[in-house]
């Protein structure tokens, strides 16, 4: 991508494959949980690794009890606003927010917008195994990235369904030239019916970036266009394209310029996962100035204590549009965000028309 051809502010003509492609000198020896040099190697070669069978079971459960106590939450909050009649108490982890959303379209964006970290979920972010793990892909000085999620994939619901995107895409310029590897965590057996992911398998070789567009259908959510990822990337969609199965216990490692999707969730049940993602404190990329990272671990400091409170007092949802505006509607179900700006928008929706609204116009290059 030349400088003349550059119109919108998230793209750049910067590529630095050798952050994404080369793997780092491993420790000799090795600690708990670590993983065999040649799934390290695959990380870099191919842009991602599936691990099976990683996590301790009551971690997970944890997680699966904390996504629980959300989902009462926004139960009770519905119910107290004259939004639904029956809280569906009945139902299992699986079921009650499909049944919630039947009653109230939007529930699972709802959800999606409480964004208050629950401990189960900060223990397994910082867990000592899986940072010994990230310390493998970017050394021993860990840093929390200020964006995660927790995914709710109701059955057959567009605005759970995300399209094929490059994760830089909606982060800071700055992530264009530091490895962010993220773990994308099934908190059930996932697979292709219940909307796993696919990747676009070595989609990260040129360190560049494509043209995003924005939005796709009626969400908010970046859209990668398949012609683009072969004419930029170099992705082969005959051969490159991989669907991800990941049994319960296991996750996805990934870095954040390969190309992936989920797919649509055609079953019956919910497919939960979370988002956890870190970097270097040493090159540490924030959210369009919103929000900052937390530090992890640091060899300097071995009784270092995570600032949780400070990084959970920022919520980047309600950050990224007028507060005031927010506040008159709580059962607001619009998303608006910063990468909504950066990209040119081909495809206007209620959440596009929320940017415009708020006067979040595009500052062209």
């Amino acid at each position: 991508m030349s400088t003349t051809q550059k119109r919108w502010p998230a793209e750049t003509d910067e590529a630095h494959p050798e952050i994404f492609t080369v793997m780092p000198a491993q420790p000799k020896k090795k600690k708990p949980g670590q993983l065999p040099e040649k799934d390290i190697r695959q990380f870099f070669e191919l842009g991602y690794v599936v691990v099976e069978d990683f996590f301790d079971k009551k971690d997970l459960e944890a997680c699966r009890k904390a996504i629980e106590e959300k989902v009462e939450q926004l139960a009770q909050k519905l119910l107290k606003g004259g939004k639904i009649r029956n809280t569906y108490s009945e139902y299992g982890f699986f079921e009650r927010l499909t049944m919630l959303e039947k009653d109230f379209p939007g529930a699972t964006i709802l959800l999606h917008k409480l964004y208050a970290l629950p401990k189960a979920f900060s223990d397994l972010w910082s867990s000592e195994r899986l940072l010994n793990v990230v310390e493998q892909l970017i050394g021993p000085d860990i840093m929390g990235h200020p964006v995660w999620n927790l995914r709710a994939k109701t059955p057959q619901n567009e605005s759970a369904t995300v399209p094929w995107h490059q994760d830089i895409a909606y982060l800071d310029n700055d992530s264009y030239t530091v490895l962010q590897p993220a773990a994308w965590i099934p908190l059930l057996d996932a697979n292709e019916a219940n909307g796993c992911l696919q990747m676009a398998e070595r989609g990260h070789r040129t360190g560049k970036i494509a043209r995003h567009t924005c939005c796709a259908g009626n969400t908010w959510y970046t859209n990668l266009a398949e012609e683009e990822m072969v004419k930029t990337l170099g992705v082969d969609l005959e051969k490159d394209l991989k669907i991800l199965p990941v049994k319960y216990g296991g996750m996805v490692l990934f870095n954040n310029i390969i190309p992936h999707r989920s797919l649509e969730n055609f079953s019956d049940k919910i497919r939960w996962s979370l988002d956890l993602r870190w970097q270097t404190p040493f090159h540490p990329a924030g959210f369009h100035g919103i929000k900052e990272g937390v530090v992890f671990r640091s060899p300097q400091n071995p009784n270092l204590k995570i600032e949780w409170g400070s990084f959970d007092q920022v919520d980047i949802r309600s950050s990224i549009r007028n507060k005031e505006e927010v506040k008159k509607d709580e059962f607001d179900t619009i998303v608006t965000g910063p990468w909504m700006v950066r990209w040119e928008i081909t495809h206007h929706n209620r959440h596009t028309d929320a940017v415009n609204k708020e006067k979040m116009e595009y500052t062209k290059a």
